[in-house]
């Protein structure tokens, strides 16, 4: 969890920030048994401003990249700019 993290931080700039690990809920999941976990990211970025839905993953994805191959099975991405987290309008 340290590790993406430091990942997403490096490649954007971030207000908040939230990791959380929900391996323990796929236990015996195929692509559990290789050691790689299930994710839940909460990222709050200015980057995120003018961005689609799918750009805002894909900059989360890019960030973490080589993980997928050796620590990540899983990620559920929520990416939101301040405006949104507090509510002004809906989640990306």
């Amino acid at each position: 969890m340290q590790r993406i993290e430091q990942r997403v931080r490096d490649a954007l700039p971030v207000s908040h920030l939230e990791v959380e690990d929900e391996s323990h809920l796929h236990a015996g999941h195929a692509g559990a048994r290789d050691g790689r976990g299930h994710f839940n990211l909460l990222v709050v970025s200015e980057a995120f401003a003018d961005k689609s839905p799918l750009q805002r993953h894909r900059l989360v994805n890019e960030a973490v990249g080589d993980m997928f191959e050796t620590d990540i099975h899983a990620l559920s991405i929520r990416a939101q700019t301040a405006a949104e987290r507090a509510g002004n309008t809906q989640d990306a």
